[in-house]
């Protein structure tokens, strides 16, 4: 036992700890307490109003709504910091040597949090690369979901059947990004089959025809159809149609509905994979064999 007291107090006078303590061991009095409690008091009520001001500033500035939590994130940890130093300081303990050693603590923390440290740079990058925004659709690694949260070490996602997914920062930012929010626009691209007994202007005047009644697809840029490939059982037609970016799945299902609608309408047949079987008797081939 008395080894151990031995070792402990060498660790702590290699450390610094027992120097920059010292002095708080040394003048600690009643008056002493008083005052500090009453100073974090203060401290406390000045970092809740900082805090608050500071969110009044985030809503009415022009900051992207990305940055607030890493940046009300970042505030807090200063402003906590900063009023452990000045309750510290205030009990006679020399700040700077205080500092020194949680420089010196905070390496070791380091290298025991590195994964988390990752996850941070890389929150960081996505913040500053702005490959997506809070309230973007995305898709990244096989997950996809609206951005709910850039937080400084997760970034949440919240899937189209309401999941909630939180996925690690420094994924994120290794990872390719498809973005299906970021423009104003999006092209629904759509493949229609029709008969070989059908004329090709015919199903063509059919698909546009439903293009330009739907009060969503857009004049410009403007639509595309044509004739796109010969199948074995039909002939197939591509139909591009813009549209907002919001209006994309409305316009999707709508353009199937109808354009099956419109080819009814128009007398098209709307073919599916099948075979013609052709029958021959026994007459008729016997025939064929002497010719």
């Amino acid at each position: 036992m008395t080894q151990a007291l031995e070792g402990m107090e060498e660790s702590l006078d290699k450390s610094g700890i027992r120097e920059t303590m010292g002095p708080l061991l040394d003048n600690l009095s009643w008056g002493r307490v008083l005052s500090t409690a009453v100073l974090i008091v203060v401290c406390v009520a000045v970092v809740k109003v900082l805090q608050r001001l500071f969110q009044r500033i985030l809503e009415r500035g022009t900051v992207e709504k990305s940055l607030h939590s890493f940046l009300r994130n970042s505030v807090n940890i200063l402003l906590w910091t900063v009023t452990v130093l000045v309750v510290v300081s205030s009990l006679g303990v020399d700040v700077t040597s205080l500092i020194a050693v949680l420089s010196i603590a905070g390496l070791a923390v380091s290298l025991a949090i590195q994964e988390s440290l990752a996850n941070l740079a890389g929150g960081i990058q996505i913040l500053t690369s702005k490959p997506f925004k809070v309230g973007d659709f995305v898709e990244a690694d096989g997950t996809s979901g609206t951005v709910q949260e850039i937080g400084m070490v997760h970034t949440r996602l919240i899937t189209v059947d309401n999941k909630m997914v939180c996925v690690p920062n420094r994924e994120l930012a290794g990872a390719k990004i498809v973005n299906y929010t970021a423009q104003a626009v999006r092209r629904v691209d759509l493949v229609f089959s029709a008969s070989y007994d059908d004329g090709t202007q015919q199903v063509i005047a059919a698909i546009e025809a439903v293009i330009q009644a739907h009060p969503l697809a857009l004049q410009d840029p403007p639509a595309f159809v044509r004739l796109s490939a010969y199948g074995e059982s039909c002939i197939e037609y591509t139909a591009r149609v813009w549209c907002a970016t919001g209006d994309y799945w409305t316009v999707y299902h709508d353009m199937l509905e109808q354009v099956r609608a419109s080819f009814d309408r128009f007398g098209i047949t709307m073919t599916y994979p099948h075979m013609n079987v052709h029958i021959v008797k026994e007459g008729d081939r016997q025939e064929r064999g002497k010719l």
